[in-house]
């Protein structure tokens, strides 16, 4: 099984090594920061919530649907970050 977890980016920095590999971004997750391709999601930039699986952003998402992820993977003991309000 794979897991994507949402992370909200913190930086954009161009692929001076490759350009061709596209921008990454510095994305935090829960005070983890994690350097991640934006390769697959070109549109994401600085403040916007993004997807990642094994160090890529695979989608973009608007706050909203974080949250819902994060509801739906505290459902399996997995916590959204203090900053975001929760439905109980």
């Amino acid at each position: 099984m794979c897991l994507a977890v949402p992370g909200k980016i913190l930086d954009v920095k161009e692929n001076v090594v490759d350009p061709a590999l596209g921008r990454t971004a510095m994305v935090d997750f829960q005070g983890s920061r994690v350097e991640a391709s934006l390769a697959m999601t070109p549109e994401a930039g600085l403040g916007d919530w993004v997807l990642v699986h094994a160090g890529f952003a695979i989608a973009q998402l608007d706050e909203d649907e974080a949250r819902e992820t994060f509801e739906s993977l505290r459902e399996a003991l997995i916590e959204a970050p203090p900053e975001m309000e929760l439905g109980n």
